[in-house]
Parts: C-alpha cells; structure tokens; sequence
C-alpha cells in the first residue's frame, strides 16, 4: 500500500506539490482497486480523460477526480452493454427481424411522405431523398447554398456541437515557450520579396516509389541494416573494441555488449517488462531473438527500439542485462556566420544593428483535421488563412491530413459541394473537393500575401494522395489547384528555412509511442512530452515505432466501421524516414497528446494540436524566430580555421500555442 500511495505521488503530483492530498488520494487508491489495474495505467487513463475534457482546465482535485472514477465506470459499463450486444446479436443470426430504432420509426423506411408525422429529410436543393433499407442516418451536412457556413442543427453522436461562430475563448494564448521575447510585429506592408529562403534537405524523388509491393527479402534487409550501423556507431562513440561485441543469444559466462532491436515474445498484447526480446542481425546473431531480464535497470522501451546492452547469458535462456549503453546523438546543425550574415541581411538587419520584433520570422505551424466532424465548412482552416493575411505570415505550415479519409462526411460520401461553375456535381472527384474547400482559401491568402511560403505536408489519412502508405510522396499540386507560393513536400520530410533544420512528419508517433512503451524501474524522465520525443532524437528517426501501434487500439474515428486508419508502413523504405547528418533545429510532431513546445536536447519540439476537433475549434503553433546574432570573435574564427557555430533555435524562437 505505501509503495502505491508513492508511485502514484510520483505520477499525478505537479510540482512544486510533491504529495496529494489525503481525499484525492483515497479516490485514486478506491480506482485501482476497484477496477484492479496499476497506478501507471491510471495516469494513462488521467491523461486520455484530461485530453477529452481539456488538460488546461482539468486539474486533479476531490471534484475531478470523482468526475474522473465516474468517467471510468460509464466507459466500462458502455463497453459491457456493447460486448452483450454483439453476442446478442450472434445468437439471433443473420435472417434475424429488423427491429425499429426509435420511437414512431419504421422498419422498411416505408412510411415516408404517407404518416403525417413521419419527418421527411429535405435536401439542399429541395428534392427528396428517400431512405433505402437498413441504411444508416446520414451525418448532418451544411448548406450547399452557403458552403462556408455551419450548420445549425449540427449533431454528433446524440451531443450537440457547438458552431465554430460560437467558440469561446478564440486567440486564448493556451501555452508559450520563451515569454521573454517579444511577439513578432507585423509590417505595414506584405514585404516586397520574400524573407525566406526555402530549401529542401530530402531527396523528394525517392518518395515516389511504388506502394503496396513490399518484398520481405527488402524488409529484412532494411530491418538488418539499422541494426548493424548502430553497433557502428555506438562503437566509435564508446571506443570499443570489435572483441567487446557478441551474439546475446549464445550462452557464455563472459560479459559482451549486443546491440538489436526491442520487440515482444507474443504477437498480440502490450510489451511489458516480462516479454521484452532483443532481436539480433543476420549478421550479429543469425536474426535469432532472446528473452531480456532488465529487473536491476532503469529505463524506457518500445517495440523497434534499436539498444545497445551490456550483459551476459549465462543459462543460454536469456539475456541477463546489466547496463544500456548511451546512444550517439547526432551532432546539432551549424552554419558559416558569414552564411547567417547574408541571411540577416534578408531580414532587413545588417551586421551592426542589434534585433528587434520587426526582424523576427513569423511562422504559423497547423495540423488536421481542419474542419469539425459535422461539417465541410473548413471554418478554422479559412480562420487561419485570416490569422496568416492579417499578420502577413512569412511561413505558413499546414500539415495533414487536410481532407481526412476519416471525416464522417468524407467517408460517406454523403454530402453537396459549394456552386462552382467550372465543375459538374456528378462528375467532381475528391481533387474537385479539395481544390474548392481547401485551394480557394489559400489561393486568397496568395493574393493578399505575395510573398508567403506555404507549406504542405501529406498524411496517410489524406483522400487526395494516392500513397496509402508512409513514407509518402508528395500531392499533386496542379490537380489541386495550388497557388505558386505553395510547396508540396513528402512525409515525412527535412527542410531549411533560411539557416533553420526543421524535421516535419505528420504521423501522431508521440500517442503510439505513448501507448507501445514501458518503463522499467523508476524513468529518468517524469514528463512524457519530454520523454516521448527524446526518443526519436536518440533513435534519429521519425518513426522509430517497428511494428506500428495496431489500429484497432487507437482512438475510435467518427466513421460508420470507427477504425481508425493507422500508419500503413512500407518497411522496403524505412529508411527515408531516418535523419540524415544532423539533427534538426526544430521537429514538428503533430499528435492527439496535448499541444506543446518544449526544448529536447536542443531541439525545438512543437505539437500544435489539431486545428479542429471533432466537435469544436482547436489549435494551432505561431512562432516567432528572431535572427542569430553572429559576433566578431565567431566571424574571425571562420576566417582563420573555417568554424561553423550552431543555430541555437531555442534561445531565439518564442512559441505560442493559440486557441484557433
């Protein structure tokens, strides 16, 4: 009992609180034995209801904590209800009666337009559109007369939504990194030419392989390689001898050192403490797995993590670890000061003068879904696109999905287009939909701002990109009716922005990780948004997940099926996934996890959330990156031994995260 009133101090006290208080406590300890699970399963499930309810105004006392152990049971009971409903169903069998859904329905959908009180659904344009056998209430749609408008009586799952017009709290400031600096000032005018010099870092071209003809002879060979070349690294970086290496699933009564890849001894179920196996190389150890005891560590693993252990196998049943070996962190990006000079210079500061507001790049960073689940409206991406004219945004980032496969409407197909004279309603595709919903409001933002750089980023969830599988090639910008400042990029993806490294990928590896990993011992690291993306910096890729979360356990979508999409991974080419050379200044890492900035071994990592919710309005990331002031001492070491000096984006980038 006290070992469990400690840990979970541990895991819910805020500091500078080290204890709670003896009610909340007794709550927390009533819900672990009441539903008989661990106080680290508990906080997960804090965190999943503190997201749902909005972490900034959930805090932990004797009122939410109850609100919080009511929640569990509802879920629980819910689950039950809907487990009898499915054997019920089973044992009724397929020619079972159809029974009626509601009060005054019919079976057959036969009684529409001669009941009197029967309601009769109205389309847009006035015609009727009669309800076939067994089919599923259509999601409300918003007015094909007005397009851009939401609408009214907008429903989902039996909640009412609140209008986007109604939102309360719009341009609320939720969090900020780097108070101190001040906010960008925005100029008089659009600038005559643009300040950003956008180059990307990526090959783009390797991306458009051919999906979905994955070889096992490429995967394996791909799944080896990592492994082998980080036993090179972590050798040149611990100076060890190739003697000091072995193969962990052979029995020896020596220590050795040997590096593989974390995976489970069962297929199904979570990786626990219990099940972890260390997958070695062909060539290392014959691709042979062996079973880890890691009772004596402390640390954090996941299913694709590539360690290095120092241990022995003394029985030649398992691997009995004693140490993990520090992984080699990529050196930080750097540039020639007389390189930062030129681009200063873009920025209207010369080598004497000192920086101000006016000189900081404004950058405005989103991510999908861009418009509610009952609606096509694209209210917050059009908000957005205001936010960016009015400010006269230098980047604009808008990272996918951007037409969700996995909006409700979408997914139906249950729903009319805006008037537009250039298409046929019977003949427009997804490309249409795309270029009227979502091109129009960037084609005047375009206009308003000449000289904006706008950025898109695909996911595996957009409908318009015809790579189903991550990584992912880029859209098609002329079919979609993109303006010229536009630039489409793969996912994931590396580019620079002036002098800044900024590593982008739209799969949520933050919540699959979250869900995948387990801590042994005590973690180094309490706070999960720091822990979760130092994981990618040490594994130097942007999804280090192998194999990816399964979809069934992620969060339900608002389809009719509610499966989620998942990350379909084509293994054949990992590799365009891993970071190249340097870590980035950086990592843009959208995710279902609150919205964050936070600075992970000198990396800027920025989750801005999503820019609309399922229900209601969410957020988005302005930035506001001030230039690196280059010194005489650093300009004379570049004359006389050609030094570089880092970027240091940490010091000079202000974050807020703002309430679209």
């Amino acid at each position: 009992m006290a070992n469990t009133k400690v840990e979970l101090n541990e895991l819910f006290a805020i500091p500078p609180v080290t204890e709670l208080t003896p009610d909340v406590l007794t709550e927390l300890l009533s819900i672990l034995r009441l539903h008989s699970i661990s106080p680290q399963e508990l906080s997960y499930k804090w965190e999943s209801y503190s997201m749902k309810m909005g972490s900034e105004q959930t805090k932990l006392d004797l009122e939410t904590t109850r609100a919080f152990k009511k929640d569990l049971q509802e879920m629980l009971e819910r689950e039950a209800r809907g487990k009898a409903h499915v054997r019920s169903v089973d044992k009724r069998g397929a020619y079972a009666t159809p029974r009626s859904t509601g009060k005054g329905d019919d079976v057959f959908g036969m009684l529409d337009s001669i009941v009197p009180n029967t309601p009769v659904p109205q389309r847009a344009n006035g015609s009727i559109k009669r309800k076939s056998a067994f089919e599923t209430p259509a999601v409300p749609k918003f007015n094909r007369a007005d397009g851009m408008s939401s609408p009214s009586d907008a429903r989902s799952n039996g909640t009412q939504s609140v209008t986007f017009s109604e939102r309360q709290n719009a341009g609320q400031v939720v969090e900020t990194l780097n108070d101190h600096l001040s906010v960008c000032e925005a100029p008089v005018a659009p600038p005559a030419e643009s300040r950003i010099k956008l180059t990307a870092n990526t090959d783009l071209k390797k991306f458009s392989y051919k999906p979905m003809a994955m070889h096992l002879s490429e995967a394996s060979e791909v799944l080896d390689d990592r492994i082998d070349e980080f036993q090179l690294l972590v050798q040149a970086h611990h100076n060890l001898e190739d003697s000091a290496f072995g193969n962990a699933s052979n029995q020896a009564t020596s220590e050795i050192i040997a590096v593989g890849r974390i995976t489970s001894e069962s297929i199904e179920g979570k990786l626990n403490a219990s099940s972890l196996m260390l997958e070695t190389s062909r060539r290392t150890g014959a691709g042979l797995r062996i079973p880890l005891k890691v009772e004596s560590l402390s640390y954090e693993f996941f299913p694709g993590q590539i360690v290095a252990l120092r241990g022995i196998n003394a029985s030649g049943l398992y691997f009995s670890v004693n140490e993990v070996l520090e992984m080699p962190l990529l050196p930080p990006a750097a540039s020639l000061p007389s390189t930062l000079d030129v681009l200063n210079e873009r920025l209207g500061m010369d080598q004497e003068s000192s920086h101000s507001a006016n000189h900081a790049v404004n950058v405005l960073v989103s991510a999908g879904p861009y418009t509610a689940d009952d609606n096509l409206a694209f209210e917050p991406l059009n908000a957005l696109c205001e936010k960016a004219a009015e400010s006269y945004a230098d980047i604009f980032i808008l990272v996918g999905p951007i037409l969700d496969l996995e909006h409700p409407l979408l997914a139906s197909g249950d729903f009319d287009l805006p008037d537009d004279g250039s298409i046929e309603p019977d003949k427009a595709t997804l490309n249409d939909v795309f270029r009227i919903l979502i091109g129009k409001p960037l084609r005047t933002l375009a206009a308003q701002v000449p000289n904006i750089t706008i950025i898109l980023v695909p996911s595996v969830r957009d409908a318009v990109n015809k790579h189903v599988s991550w990584p992912q090639e880029p859209f098609d910008k002329k079919v979609l009716g993109l303006p010229r400042q536009a630039k489409v990029v793969t996912n994931p993806v590396t580019v620079s922005l002036n002098e800044i490294v900024v590593g982008i990928s739209a799969q949520d590896v933050l919540d699959d990780l979250r869900r995948e990993e387990v801590k042994v011992g005590k973690p180094k690291e309490n706070s999960i948004l720091s822990r979760l993306p130092r994981h990618l910096i040490q594994q130097r890729h942007f999804s280090p997940l192998y194999p990816p979360a399964d979809r069934k356990n992620l969060l339900k979508t608002g389809t009719e099926e509610g499966v989620a999409t998942g990350m379909p991974l084509d293994v054949s080419y990992l590799k365009l996934g891993e970071w190249l050379n340097v870590r980035p200044d950086m990592l843009i890492t959208p995710s279902a996890l609150s919205p964050f900035a936070k600075v992970v071994e000198s990396v800027l990592v920025v989750n801005p959330g999503p820019l609309s919710k399922r229900k209601g309005p969410g957020t988005y990331a302005q930035l506001s990156i001030y230039p690196r002031t280059v010194t005489e001492e650093e300009r004379e070491l570049e004359q006389a031994e050609g030094t570089m000096v880092g970027h240091r984006l940490f010091d000079r980038a202000r974050v807020d995260i703002i309430r679209i």
